[in-house]
């Protein structure tokens, strides 16, 4: 059963935990006109852009609807626990190091499964991703610039690249973006868990994929007979078609890039469209 991921996603208190990347986020929340309360966590600061520091995790008023993970790989796994525990709404993992880069030994597929027995009945997005844009209310879980605007309706991009995001909330053109959220390595929460609740969302009118890996297809086929029911058409950018393309998408977010043909054909019975 997928996760509820509307207090992540729409969330009315932020806690934030880590140094420089944290207080980018905090940044881009001031700037969105979050209106909701914001928590960052640092055991030594006094505060960040203004808002005073709480010392640790036990020190937060109320189990926070959503969470910027943004320390190391082995403290994040820590506080994920912590957050799950006391009922947190969910978090976005920053880090990287897990399944990513276990090719290089690192012990990152272990680690990626402690997260993910951490997090518990807990949603998480990532790791090794930047988090979530809603610009239907203001909120920018984001560690970075973006380019959306707020609107009333709009359609909601969703990947694993984070970067890949940020260049397509800065285009010129198209239509409103409603939501832009990153998946990372998806250990936990999948690209289609997160258009399956999209879906359900009245202010969102299409949901566009950026794809490195499918993950579970069944949950893909799932996804896709929910759209078609809503009436929301469903794109799709399938990047590792060329070998080189199989091996960047493999280290970038460990996610295996099957076959250019099998994929396509595959979208295709789906009924998502499929853009170059």
């Amino acid at each position: 059963m997928s996760k509820n991921l509307d207090r992540l996603l729409r969330p009315k208190s932020i806690a934030l935990f880590g140094g420089a990347w944290a207080e980018n986020v905090i940044v881009q929340l001031q700037k969105s006109g979050f209106e909701g309360n914001i928590w960052p966590v640092h055991p030594k600061r006094e505060s960040i852009c203004d808002i005073p520091c709480l010392r640790d995790i036990s020190e937060l008023p109320s189990p926070p609807d959503a969470n910027f993970v943004g320390v190391n790989r082995e403290l994040s796994i820590g506080i994920i626990r912590k957050l799950s525990e006391m009922g947190a709404g969910g978090a976005t993992c920053f880090a990287s190091g897990f399944l990513e880069s276990d090719a290089e030994g690192t012990g990152g597929a272990d680690l990626q499964t402690q997260l993910v027995e951490a997090a518990g009945k807990m949603p998480i997005l990532g790791p090794n991703c930047y988090g979530l844009i809603n610009y239907l209310d203001n909120v920018a879980l984001w560690p970075d610039q973006h380019g959306g605007r707020p609107c009333e309706r709009g359609v909601a991009i969703i990947g694993q690249s984070s970067n890949v995001l940020i260049n397509m909330t800065m285009q010129k053109r198209g239509l409103p973006i409603a939501y832009a959220i990153a998946a990372g390595n998806q250990a936990q929460t999948s690209l289609t868990d997160i258009a399956s609740h999209l879906l359900e969302d009245d202010r969102v009118s299409a949901i566009g994929l950026y794809i490195e890996g499918f993950g579970d297809i069944r949950k893909l086929e799932t996804m896709s007979e929910k759209a078609r029911k809503v009436g929301k058409p469903v794109v799709a950018i399938k990047t590792g078609k060329s070998e080189k393309s199989k091996l960047a998408t493999l280290t970038h977010t460990a996610s295996l890039a099957g076959g250019a043909a099998a994929s396509s054909a595959l979208m295709k019975r789906l009924g998502i469209v499929e853009v170059g």
